[in-house]
């Protein structure tokens, strides 16, 4: 599988996700950019996670159908034809990073999958069952993975 560079203007590889962009903060999207996926790519899933979190994996965002021509989203934006789902939070769209006071640094995984074919998801998808949807399909894929503690 080829890759997608996946990137940040509001924070590096590894590195802070600024306030601003946390559920204590202002709540609002980070912006993203990355590169062209490969042809064949049907849409661009994009996926924010946290694999720290106590109760398991929690999702902070879920982004389907994203047009496989844009190069990224602005802050606080939805990509370009993308479809926003259920974030773990009960609420459409982005859900900042909000992790449980002295529990140390998480690491929110922002993965952006180009597949085959539009990926079939329903109701409230949780981030193993995007990663099932995906995996037969994927073509290329990119990682950013920022870090936040309270």
């Amino acid at each position: 599988m080829t890759g997608i560079e996946l990137e940040s203007a509001a924070f590096g590889d590894h590195s802070a996700i600024p306030r601003r962009h946390s559920g204590e903060g202002d709540d609002i999207s980070p912006p993203l950019t990355w590169s062209a996926p490969p042809d064949g790519t049907a849409e661009l899933v994009l996926i924010c996670e946290d694999p720290d979190a106590p109760s398991g994996t929690f999702l902070h965002w879920l982004v389907t159908g994203i047009a496989p021509g844009s190069s990224g989203a602005g802050e606080g934006e939805v990509p370009p034809g993308g479809q926003e789902w259920p974030n773990g939070f009960g609420r459409v769209g982005w859900g900042g990073p909000m992790p449980p006071p002295g529990h140390g640094a998480h690491r929110y995984f922002f993965r952006l999958w180009a597949v085959s074919q539009p990926v079939a998801l329903h109701g409230r998808p949780t981030a193993d069952a995007v990663h099932r949807a995906v995996q037969d399909h994927a073509l290329a894929s990119g990682t950013l993975v920022g870090t936040y503690q309270r």
